[in-house]
C-alpha cells in the first residue's frame, strides 16, 4: 500500500480529523525547526557561475535573473496551509507553478498531502525527487502515456484526470493489460469553458468511465479559471463559491447514481480561500500562491508585499525621455497579459512606470511622468504571470535580506509530455 506524502498510510488516517491534527504538527515544525536550512540545499545542476554567488549581494548577479524572496515564499506557503487546515480540507498544491522539488519539499513540510502536476513528465520528475502521492490534474490521453503511468504507479500513489470515455479508454488498456487499476478523477466544467464535462453530463460520463476495466473512478475535480477574468474581488469570491457548490452537487449526483465518489477537488489561487470552505469539498489545488504576481495583485488575491517572484534587470538603453529599455524581454518575462484588464507586461517596482512592450530580449518601459531611468541602472520587475516566468528559466535565485541564499533548480521545466 502506498503512503500519502505526509507519511500516513491511506485508509489509516481517520479522515479529515487526522489531517487537521497532522497539519497542526507540521505547521509547528515548519515554523520552528529550521526547515529552510534543510531544504534549500542547491540541486544537482547548480555547479555553475550562478551557484557561485550564494552568500553574495544581489549586486553580484548577472542580469536578467529571476529572484525568489524566500521569506515571502515561506509566508505564502504557511498561509495557504493554514487556510486548508482551518477549512478541514487536504492541500494538494499544483507544482506546475514552480516545477521545483526544493519548493515542493517546503510545501510538504507545511502540511501538503501530495502534489498536483500538469503532465506525466512533471509527475516523473517529482517521483524521482521522492514525492509519492501525485495527481496529474489534466485529461491525459494516449496509450504511450498510459504505459508510462503504469511504471509510475509502481512508485507512487497516483491519480489522473479524465473528461471523456474515449480518452479514458486509452489509459485503461495499458492498466488492464498489466492487471492493475488506475485511479481517475472526472473533470467537471463549472463555467470556465475549457475542458471538463458539463455538470449535467457528469453521471453519464462517470458511469461509462467507471465501467472501463483498468480504471477506478475516485472523484471529481475542477478549475475555476474564469475567476481570473472577474473585475472585482467580490466577483472572484462569487465564482469561488459557485465552483465549490457546483462540484459538490456533481459529486452528490454521482453518488446518488451508485458511484462511490471519495474526492471533491477544487483549485485555483484566486478562488482557493472561498471554494475550500464549501461543504463536501475535500481537497484544494492552488498553485500560483507560492509566488503570486501582478495579476494576483490586480485581482485582489494578495498585496504587493505578498509577491515572492520578481525579475532583476539592467537598463541598457534610454533612447528618449519617455522610453527606457531593459535586458529582460519575452524570453524572460513572458508575453502573458495582465488580467483581468490589460496593462503592459510587468510593473517596475518602486515606480509608476510599466513594461509597455516586449521583443525577445528587450523590455520597453513606458516612463511615467516625472520618472527618470539611466543606462546601467538595475530595476526589479513584477511579472504578470509567475508560473510562465518560472518555466522560462533553468534556475531561480533564492534571496533573503538582500543576499543570495540558494539556487533553485526548475527541474520539471519543459516536461510538457
Amino acid at each position: 500500500m502506498h503512503h500519502f506524502v505526509c507519511g500516513f498510510r491511506s485508509g489509516e488516517t481517520g479522515g479529515i480529523t487526522r489531517c487537521r491534527q497532522h497539519n497542526r504538527r507540521q505547521d509547528r515544525d515548519f515554523r520552528a525547526c529550521g526547515t529552510r536550512r534543510r531544504l534549500w540545499a542547491p540541486g544537482p545542476r547548480t555547479g555553475d557561475s550562478l551557484a557561485r554567488v550564494i552568500g553574495k549581494s544581489l549586486d553580484d548577479l548577472s542580469t536578467p535573473a529571476v529572484l525568489v524572496d524566500l521569506d515571502v515564499l515561506e509566508r505564502n506557503i504557511a498561509r495557504m496551509a493554514g487556510w486548508a487546515r482551518d477549512a478541514g480540507v487536504r492541500l494538494r498544491p499544483h507544482a506546475k507553478t514552480h516545477k521545483c522539488p526544493q519548493i515542493a519539499r517546503l510545501q510538504r513540510a507545511a502540511g501538503a498531502w501530495g502534489l498536483s502536476v500538469a503532465k506525466v513528465g512533471e509527475a516523473e520528475v517529482f517521483a524521482d525527487a521522492g514525492f509519492d502521492d501525485l495527481f496529474v490534474a489534466y485529461p491525459v490521453v494516449g496509450e504511450d502515456k498510459g504505459r508510462r503511468l503504469v511504471a509510475l504507479g509502481d512508485r507512487v500513489r497516483l491519480a489522473v484526470g479524465v473528461d471523456s470515455v474515449e480518452g479514458a479508454a486509452t489509459l485503461a488498456r495499458p492498466f488492464r493489460d498489466a492487471g492493475r487499476n488506475l485511479d481517475v478523477l472526472l473533470k467537471v466544467d463549472v463555467g470556465y469553458g475549457r475542458v471538463g464535462v458539463t455538470p449535467d453530463r457528469a453521471v453519464a460520463v462517470g458511469h461509462a468511465v467507471a465501467e472501463l476495466p483498468g480504471l477506478r473512478l475516485r472523484g471529481v475535480f475542477t478549475h475555476a479559471g474564469h475567476g481570473y477574468l472577474a473585475e472585482t474581488k467580490a466577483a472572484v469570491d462569487d465564482i469561488a463559491r459557485q465552483e465549490g457548490e457546483q462540484l459538490a452537487a456533481a459529486a452528490s449526483d454521482l453518488r446518488a447514481a451508485g458511484l462511490p465518489i471519495e474526492e471533491v477537488s477544487v483549485g485555483s489561487t484566486p478562488t482557493a480561500a472561498q471554494a475550500m470552505r464549501v461543504a463536501a469539498v475535500t481537497e484544494c489545488r492552488p498553485g500560483n500562491y507560492v509566488f503570486h504576481d501582478a495579476t494576483q495583485v490586480a485581482l485582489g488575491t494578495c498585496r504587493l508585499e505578498d509577491c515572492a517572484l520578481t525579475v532583476v534587470a539592467t537598463v541598457v538603453s534610454v533612447p528618449a525621455p519617455d522610453r527606457a529599455v531593459v535586458d529582460a524581454g519575452s524570453k524572460t518575462l513572458s508575453s502573458d497579459p495582465l488580467r483581468p484588464r490589460a496593462g503592459g507586461y510587468g510593473q517596475v517596482l518602486g515606480r509608476a512606470s510599466r513594461i509597455e512592450k516586449l521583443s525577445e530580449e528587450h523590455g520597453v518601459i513606458a516612463v511615467a511622468p516625472g520618472e527618470v531611468f539611466r543606462v546601467g541602472e538595475r530595476v526589479r520587475i513584477l511579472p504578470n504571470h509567475a508560473c510562465v516566468v518560472a518555466n522560462l528559466h533553468d534556475r531561480l535565485v533564492g534571496v533573503s535580506g538582500g543576499r543570495v541564499e540558494t539556487v533553485l533548480d526548475v527541474a520539471a521545466r519543459g516536461r510538457v509530455r
